[in-house]
Order: structure tokens, then C-alpha cells, then sequence
């Protein structure tokens, strides 16, 4: 499923972005050209990386 993807590859993409020093990321158009459930699934996703103090810089 296209939106599985895409939030997985949000979630990866925030994580690799933590890791490197990164303090946010813009989702753009994955979270907000998307019914608002789903959106709202994703924008949490990502913003579930950046509140786990056990992903850390690499």
C-alpha cells in the first residue's frame, strides 16, 4: 500500500536525520495532500522519532 510506504519511509527518513544532529523535518506534501487521518498518522510517526530519547546521534 502506497501510504504504508510513505510512512515508513517518513519515519526512516526522521531517524536517520535525528542521528545525524537533525531537530525537525519537513513532511510537505506526504502528510498534508492525504485524507487527515492519514496525515495525522504520519505527522505522529515522525514526531514519535523525534520524542524517543532512545534514538540518538550515531
Amino acid at each position: 500500500m502506497a501510504g504504508q510506504d510513505d510512512l515508513a519511509q517518513a519515519v526512516r527518513t526522521a531517524v536517520i536525520n535525528k542521528r545525524a544532529g537533525g531537530t525537525g523535518l519537513i513532511t510537505g506534501r506526504k502528510a498534508f495532500q492525504r485524507p487527515t487521518r492519514e496525515g495525522v498518522e504520519l505527522l505522529h510517526a515522525v514526531q514519535d522519532v523525534y520524542l524517543d530519547e532512545s534514538v540518538t546521534i550515531a
